[in-house]
């Protein structure tokens, strides 16, 4: 019984990772998101308003 539940658990487990993987990969490279990651890449780069320099 615990061989069946542990087989079925880690198989189930693999498939719901591979499902999740790929919607981020979708939602990752969808086309209608690059306006978005642009803006975010380039956030590291931009001037503090108030002058806080960290």
């Amino acid at each position: 019984m615990y061989e069946k539940l542990s087989s079925f658990a880690q198989t189930g487990g693999l498939i719901l990772f591979i499902i999740a993987f790929v919607l981020v990969l979708i939602y990752a490279l969808a086309p209608g998101n690059k306006k978005k990651f642009d803006e975010a890449k380039r956030i590291p780069l931009e001037d503090e308003e108030d002058g806080d320099v960290r």
